[in-house]
Parts: structure tokens; C-alpha cells; sequence
């Protein structure tokens, strides 16, 4: 079964950076997609970044040009490098990660969540 290790959140004033950090473990066969999301209190759960197997990655709007996704696939590890942060970008980020772990005989194709890591950005 394939776990998830969030780390990296914490308080950082306004303008600051911070680096959240993803880990999977596990009998990983192969990982396509690792994606970032973030959820406000009171407000829904949102894609923040996404980054493929080939190294493709997209934002959301909010976060264009501050925000930067990238992946070490030796370690299946997915990062995010928050830059210029502001009180708006306070929420819970979770990583969410998609692609084959191990059975016995076969593949299976999976979708694991992290514990979710607080960014708190003061103003």
C-alpha cells in the first residue's frame, strides 16, 4: 500500500517563502501524476499545481509565476516551492498522487492523499 509524508508547512509573514515537501513509500511501480491542492477554511478543496511523469506541469492562476512544482523520481518525492506568499495562500495543502503500485502478480493503479500540511501566511 502506497503512504504519503507531508512536510515543510508552517507560519511565514507576507511575502515570504516556504518549500512543502511529499513523499511516497511503498511498492511503487510507477508514479504519473503528483498534484497539489489546497483548502481555505470555509472554501473547497483546489488544484494548486500538477506536474507529470514527463516533467509537465500547470497552475492555477492564483499562484502562476509564485508557485513552483517539480518531482525527484529517484526519491518519489513531489515539492512546491512557495514564493512571494500572501495571507490568500493560507490554507491546508495536501498532495495527491496517482499512479501503479505492486501486486503479487500484476499491477493496480492507485490514488493516495496526504495528511494535509498548514501554511499560515500573515499579513
Amino acid at each position: 500500500q502506497v503512504q504519503l509524508v507531508e512536510s515543510g508547512g508552517g507560519l511565514v509573514q507576507a511575502g515570504g517563502s516556504l518549500r512543502l515537501s511529499c513523499a511516497a513509500s511503498g511498492s511503487i511501480f510507477r508514479i504519473n501524476h503528483m498534484r497539489w491542492y489546497r483548502q481555505a477554511p470555509g472554501r473547497q478543496r483546489e488544484l494548486v499545481a500538477h506536474i507529470t511523469d514527463g516533467g509537465s506541469t500547470n497552475y492555477s492562476d492564483s499562484v502562476k509565476g509564485r508557485f513552483t512544482i517539480s518531482r525527484d523520481n529517484a526519491k518519489n518525492t513531489v515539492y512546491l516551492q512557495m514564493n512571494s506568499l500572501k495571507p490568500e495562500d493560507t490554507a491546508v495543502y495536501y498532495c495527491n498522487v496517482v499512479g501503479d503500485d505492486i501486486l503479487p502478480m500484476s499491477v493496480r493503479r492507485f490514488e493516495v492523499w496526504g495528511q494535509g500540511t498548514l501554511v499560515t501566511v500573515s499579513s
